[in-house]
C-alpha cells in the first residue's frame, strides 16, 4: 500500500507538473508561433537549443542547469541580486529545471499545428480587418486546439516522470522536492520492492490512462505532430 510518505511526493509531483505545464504554454506557444512563422536565419539555432533535452542526457542537462543556477553562475548571481536567493534545491528550482526539460514536447506539437493551418485562414481573417490578437485567439487557437491538447498531456506526463533533471536539481527533501521518481528511487535503494511496486504501478496506469485518453480524443482528427 501507498505510505504517506508516497500520498505526499504524488501530491508534489502533481503540483510541480501543473504549474510546469502552465508556464511552457505560456512560453511555447508565442515560441512555437514564431516558429512557425518565421524565415529568420536564428531559426535552425532556436529549433536546436529548444529541441536540445530530446536527446541529451537528463543528467547533463541537470549538472548544467546547476552550475548556472548556483552561487557562483549567471543565473544564481541574478537571482542573489534580486533578493531572490538560489534555485537549486527549492520548489522554484524545480519547476524552472522542468520547464526546460520538457519544453520540446509542449513547442514541437504547437509549431507543428501553427504550420498545418496555412495562409488561407490568416488572409481571409485579414480581409475582414481582424486584428493579429483576434485572429490568433478567433482563428489559430481554435484550428490548432490539438495541438494544444497534444502539448499540455504530453508536458505534464513527461514532467511527471522525470527523474535525473529533478534529482540534481531538487535533490532528495521531503515535502519540499522529493517526487515520485526520486520516492521509487528511494524504495529500491532501502530494498521496499513491495512499496516500490505500488508507486511505480500508480504512475504505470496513470502515464497510460492519460495516453489512452489522448489518443482517443485525436482519433477522429488529424495528428500533426505527435511525438510518441
Amino acid at each position: 500500500m501507498l505510505t504517506s510518505a508516497d500520498l505526499d511526493t504524488l501530491f508534489l509531483t502533481v503540483k510541480v507538473a501543473s504549474l510546469a505545464t502552465f508556464l511552457m504554454l505560456l512560453l511555447g506557444t508565442p515560441l512555437a508561433w514564431w516558429l512557425a512563422r518565421t524565415r529568420s536565419a536564428w531559426k535552425g539555432l532556436i529549433n536546436a537549443v529548444v529541441s536540445l533535452p530530446l536527446v541529451l542526457p537528463p543528467t547533463v542537462l541537470g549538472f548544467y542547469l546547476l552550475v548556472l543556477m548556483g552561487p557562483a553562475g549567471a543565473i544564481g548571481e541574478l537571482t542573489s541580486w534580486l533578493g531572490l536567493g538560489t534555485l537549486p534545491f527549492t520548489f522554484a528550482g524545480l519547476v524552472v529545471a522542468s520547464v526546460l526539460y520538457s519544453m520540446p514536447f509542449v513547442v514541437q506539437p504547437l509549431q507543428a499545428a501553427f504550420t498545418s493551418i496555412g495562409e488561407q485562414p490568416l488572409e481571409a481573417a485579414a480581409t475582414l480587418r481582424a486584428s493579429p490578437f483576434d485572429t490568433f485567439f478567433s482563428v489559430v487557437v481554435p484550428l490548432a486546439k490539438p495541438g494544444f491538447l497534444t502539448a499540455t498531456i504530453l508536458g505534464f506526463t513527461h514532467t511527471v516522470g522525470e527523474f535525473g533533471v529533478v534529482l540534481m536539481i531538487g535533490g532528495n527533501i521531503p515535502d519540499k522536492t522529493r517526487v515520485v521518481s526520486v520516492q521509487i528511487y528511494n524504495h529500491v535503494e532501502a530494498l521496499e520492492y513491495s512499496e516500490a511496486h505500488w508507486l511505480a504501478g500508480c504512475l504505470l496506469a496513470f502515464s497510460f490512462t492519460v495516453l489512452l485518453a489522448l489518443y482517443s480524443l485525436l482519433k477522429t482528427q488529424p495528428v500533426t505532430h505527435p511525438l510518441k
